[in-house]
């Protein structure tokens, strides 16, 4: 956990330097192509998701929310950071070893922050590493707070007009164990989401 949690700052100082190394020097511009446009563009996001792996025994699917920063750093190319909150839906009557339970719905706060390239106007490829701390670490069964995370991404920005854009993307997102004694307590999923850029 402490190596995934001095990664995980590493990536946000390096990103916070980013950002206000170009806030000083980036001036709006009129173009409307995402791919070139200069100052930080924001966006808040619904995130959805289907469990992968041993979790889709025990979870139904994940639903949740995300805001996150695009950092302009040189032309299709932007730093991001993202922050969000998932949660991954138990499914009812979950039998085990002939007994049947109800598995609690797990709360994570993923922190991420990466690289967006866009190899072609408004295509983009995103890989986002960070940590996702266990809201309800307790009442789920894990014994550690934070687990290193990654999610490799590709999606496609829809212009909506001036700086304005719906940005759609799909992910697998997946984390290291969140109980050091039980191989099963990764969360892997196939993510989507699609939020509102300005």
């Amino acid at each position: 956990m402490k190596n995934s949690l001095k990664i995980s700052a590493i990536a946000l100082a390096f990103a916070a330097f980013t950002f206000s190394a170009k806030a000083q020097t980036t001036t709006p511009t009129s173009t409307s192509t995402t791919t070139t446009a200069s100052g930080v563009r924001f966006s808040i996001g619904v995130d959805a998701g289907i469990p992968t792996g041993k979790l889709s025994d025990s979870y139904n699917f994940n639903i949740g929310g995300s805001v996150q920063a695009d950092i302009p750093v040189a032309n299709q190319l932007f730093v991001t950071v993202n922050a969000g909150y998932n949660s991954i839906q138990g499914k009812n009557n979950v039998i085990v070893d002939g007994a049947t339970f109800s598995p609690t719905n797990i709360q994570l706060l993923p922190v991420k922050a990466g690289l967006k390239f866009f190899p072609v106007s408004n295509f983009y490829i995103q890989g986002e590493a960070g940590a996702a701390f266990a809201l309800n670490k307790s009442d789920v069964g894990f014994n550690k707070t934070a687990a290193f995370v990654y999610a490799p991404q590709v999606g496609y920005q829809f212009q909506l007009g001036g700086k304005n854009y719906i940005d759609a993307g799909v992910r697998y997102e997946a984390s290291t164990k969140f109980n050091s004694d039980v191989d099963n307590s990764k969360v892997n999923f196939f993510g989507l989401r699609v939020a509102y850029g300005f």
